[in-house]
Formats: C-alpha cells, sequence, structure tokens
C-alpha cells in the first residue's frame, strides 16, 4: 500500500515517514500543499495522512483535489485545531478520519488500516480468495490451515492484488503501490517476487491462485 503524508513539521513528518514504513508501507511526503496536489495527480495513492495548516495551499485545498479524483485515496486530517466547529468542517470538505495533535502514532496506525480496509471492502478485516486467507490487520497468510510465512514485500504484493481480485493489475501498477519515489525500478523485481510468491502459496495439488496475462500484468482469482 502506498500512503502519502503532507506534513510541514519536520520532527512529526519523519516521525510518521519512519513509522508508516516500519509497518511496510510504501511511503511518499512533502510539505508542501501545492506539491501534495502535483503528486496526488501523479500516483495512485491508497491513503493521504494531511496536516491541515499548511504553507501556502491549505490542507483543505489539497483535500478538494483528492476528491475530483476517480480513484480517490483515503484521508486522514491531522491538525492542532480541536474545536468541534473544525472537525465539522474537515469531515464535511470530505476527509475520512480526522485526529488532532498531540495524538497517538499506534491509533493513527490502527484508524489507517481500517481506512484502508473500509477502501477496498473486505469483510471482517480479512480477505479470502479461494482456499488463501488474509488477516489484514495481523499482516498473516493462511492457506487452508497452514500459515504460510511471507516476507514483507511478498505480503503487500499479495495483499495487494488479492484486494483487487479478478481484476488485471500491470506490472508497474504493482510496482508503484509497493515502492515510494525513492526506490529505483528494476525491470524485473515485480516478476521475480511473483515468482516467490507462487512458490511459497501454490503447493502441489492446489489450485493456481495468481494467473499471468501475457502483456497486461498478473490478477488473483
Amino acid at each position: 500500500m502506498r500512503i502519502l503524508v503532507v506534513e510541514d513539521f519536520k520532527a512529526l513528518r519523519d516521525s510518521l515517514v519512519q513509522a508508516l514504513r516500519e509497518e511496510n508501507y510504501a511511503v511518499d511526503f512533502t510539505s508542501d500543499g501545492r506539491q501534495a496536489i502535483a503528486l496526488i495527480n501523479q500516483v495512485e495513492f491508497d491513503a493521504v495522512v494531511l496536516d491541515i495548516m499548511l504553507p501556502g495551499v491549505d490542507g483543505l485545498t489539497v483535500l478538494k483535489a483528492v476528491n475530483r479524483l476517480k480513484a480517490r485515496p483515503c484521508v486522514l486530517i491531522l491538525t492542532a485545531r480541536d474545536t468541534l466547529e473544525e472537525r465539522i468542517k474537515g469531515l464535511d470538505s470530505g476527509a475520512d478520519d480526522y485526529m488532532v495533535k498531540p495524538f497517538s502514532l499506534s491509533e493513527l496506525l490502527a484508524r489507517l488500516r481500517a481506512l484502508i480496509r473500509r477502501r477496498y471492502q473486505p469483510t471482517g478485516g480479512f480477505c479470502e480468495v479461494g482456499d488463501i486467507r488474509l488477516d489484514l490487520g495481523a499482516r498473516r497468510v493462511f492457506r487452508g490451515e497452514s500459515e504460510i510465512e511471507l516476507s514483507a514485500r511478498e505480503y503487500s504484493i499479495l495483499e495487494y492484488l488479492s484486494l483487487r481480485r479478478g481484476q488485471v493489475v500491470s506490472r508497474s501498477a504493482i510496482w508503484e503501490h509497493v515502492y515510494d519515489q525513492n526506490a529505483s525500478l528494476e525491470s524485473n523485481v515485480v516478476d521475480v517476487y511473483i515468482g516467490l510468491l507462487r512458490r511459497k502459496i501454490e503447493l502441489p495439488g492446489k489450485q493456481r491462485i495468481i494467473h499471468t496475462r501475457r502483456g497486461q500484468g498478473y490478477l488473483i482469482e
């Protein structure tokens, strides 16, 4: 999953980016509202963590730009403004959730997980494809009764494909959602991870789950 952090206070921004990357999200960040609008028009993010009080273009203007997107990410507002009127204004402007500074980092991570689950609408925090079951909260994968051990990157790709089950997902789309702007693209890295995933989840005698569409990408069904 790919997240954009828009926050002008460097210490807070750095701690958010570090915490999100430790949770194995791909994270882009900026302190500037104009750059945030440019980024959301270039990249399909799954979520945006958005400060309201930004220099120049403020967070509500960025939120309006988010709301115009066809593939709209969920938006979690961060702000020092804690009045009821400000919360109502933020939510009525289209934010999906609202947190007042200072806040608990663990609560922010939990709220983000909930928003992303809601965006893709799996039930009960789980996603199932055939006999494969992903526990989205614990980031664990089972096939039948057996747990499958995956690396963080393998899990991220499997989760991304599973939440779009039945849809062909291009290699570039997979890349963009599991790597951030600091990563350098290697031509076959997605194919390598798909191969690793297949060896771990497509066991002898089990139904094939990951399918290749030549010239288009991959799908899970």
